[in-house]
């Protein structure tokens, strides 16, 4: 499984990564917009959103790829470590039923 972030802050790539880990997915993070970013995205399970800390041009370009390649999007308001682990939870407990 595989998660993309979207947002957040640079200083918790590490965190982020490791939290995805713990949840057996594989982690891509993007804090900043790198050249070509609609092809970096690749065909993940998941899209988490930080959209406090993201501008509305990598929201527009990662919700269209996603969109594309019917792929679901969680917006979360906060970047913080625990709101990503509610997120990956509440995934884990649907998928599971």
């Amino acid at each position: 499984m595989s998660v993309v972030i979207v947002g957040g802050n640079d200083c918790m790539v590490c965190q982020y990564k490791s939290i995805c880990k713990e949840f057996d997915y594989k982690a891509k993070v993007f804090t900043q917009v790198p050249s070509d970013f609609k092809s970096k995205i690749g065909s993940p399970d998941l899209v988490v959103l930080f959209t406090s800390t993201v501008s509305h041009r990598m929201v527009h370009c990662a919700v269209k790829e996603a969109q594309r390649k019917n792929v679901e999007v969680i917006r979360s308001h906060t970047s913080s470590s625990s709101a990503l682990k509610s997120i990956l939870e509440a995934r884990a407990e649907r998928c599971a039923v």
